[in-house]
This record gives C-alpha cells, structure tokens and sequence, in this order.
C-alpha cells in the first residue's frame, strides 16, 4: 500500500513539474509579446493628452473626451479598464487605450462636415442639385450608412472615410487584439504554475503521508 501511494505522489508530482515548466514557457512568451507591443508603441509615439489634474482631454476640453469615452463605452459597448488611462504613462500601449485611441479618431469622423462641389447640376431621385459647393453634415454615419450613388453623399462618404480612417481603424485594432491576447496568455501561464504548484505540492503530501503510514505498520506488532 504505502509503494502504491508513493508511486502516485512521484507521479502527481512529475505532473506537477510540467505544468510548472509550461507556465514559465508561456509567461516567458508572453513577456517577449509585451516587450515587442511596448516597442511598437514607442516607435509610433501616439500619446493620450490629459491635463494637469489627470483628466483626459480631446481638442484642449474635457468635454471632448467625455464624448469619445461615450461613443467607447455606450454607442460601442467595450469594457474600459480605468487603470489602462493612466496620465502618468500616456502612451497607448493598451486594449482600453488602442480602443480609446480608435473612438477619438471616429468620432471626428462621424462629426465632421465635408464640403462637396459639383461642377454642375445634377438631378437624383426627383431632387435638383445645383453646381457649386454643398456642405455636408456625416452626423454618425459609417461606412455602409452612405447612398453611394447620391451627388452629395458618395462623395462625402470618400471624404469622410478615408483610406486612412480605415488603415487607423485596422491598425488601432490590431493592438487592442494583441493586448487582450497577451492578458489571457498570462493569466493562461498563472493557471499552468497553479496548477503545477498544487500537484507538486500533492504529489509531495502523499509521498509524506507514505513515509509516515511505513513507519507506523513498523511499529504495530505482528498479530499472534
């Protein structure tokens, strides 16, 4: 009995040591990942602007920034993590930041007012539009919220959402993947050395409670 329990204690604790070796590979790995987004950052040197009592401002306002946080949190329902905006490290480096950073640049976007000109007049749908300019308001639109084929829209539509509005978004996102990838791969490395921690510690538990179980049938005497 007692080889019996001392051989699943060495092997609960083999099992153990594994674990403990594929969470320091992980947690090595996700390191290199935070070194290697940390670089990134810094060489895009893309900071958050806060003020002097540590409020996020947009455009000098607080206000400004409180829509963008709205626009974030309500129209777009992401999660912000407040200790992710901190004014003491401005440089956007993570998920909540990537994502604060992509609200900033569509709520210009969906406010913004472009001027369209039209060398002359043009009829659609019924509608006369004359030649000259026309200023249009995107009031929130995206994308696929555009009539493509309207005189004013179309071309407002190119205006507003640019190539660069889209390689922003791309890239922006991008960053928020990563970083919430990195989070779950370390929370994934604490698991694994939990994990390997509590069946060395077992493993070791039953090897103990073997040596002890030895000794006591040692000591008990032989029945008559």
């Amino acid at each position: 009995m007692t080889g019996r329990l001392r051989i699943l204690g060495v092997v609960l604790g083999l099992i153990g040591a594994v674990f403990l070796v594929a969470g320091g590979v992980a947690y090595s790995q996700v390191q290199d990942g935070y070194g290697s987004l940390q670089s990134f950052s810094e060489v895009q040197d893309v900071n958050l602007t806060y003020n002097d009592e540590g409020q996020l401002i947009d455009r000098g306002t607080t206000e400004g920034a409180d829509a963008i946080r709205q626009l974030l949190e309500e129209d777009w329902g992401y999660p912000v993590v407040e200790s992710d905006l901190d004014p003491d490290d401005p440089l956007v480096n993570t998920a909540t930041e990537y994502m604060y950073q992509m609200a900033t640049v569509g709520y210009h976007v969906l406010n913004g007012t472009h001027t369209v000109e039209l060398e002359e007049a043009v009829e659609y749908n019924g509608e006369t539009f004359e030649a000259g300019t026309h200023e249009f308001n995107i009031d929130g639109r995206y994308w696929n919220d555009f009539d493509r084929e309207h005189p004013i829209e179309g071309p407002a539509r190119e205006m507003a959402w640019t190539g660069t509005v889209h390689g922003l978004f791309g890239e922006l996102g991008v960053g928020t993947v990563t970083h919430s990838a990195l989070q779950m791969g370390l929370a994934l490395a604490g698991l694994f050395a939990g994990i390997g921690v509590t069946l060395v510690i077992a493993g070791g538990g039953v090897v103990w409670v073997s040596y002890g179980r030895r000794r006591t049938e040692a000591k008990e005497p032989a029945a008559a």
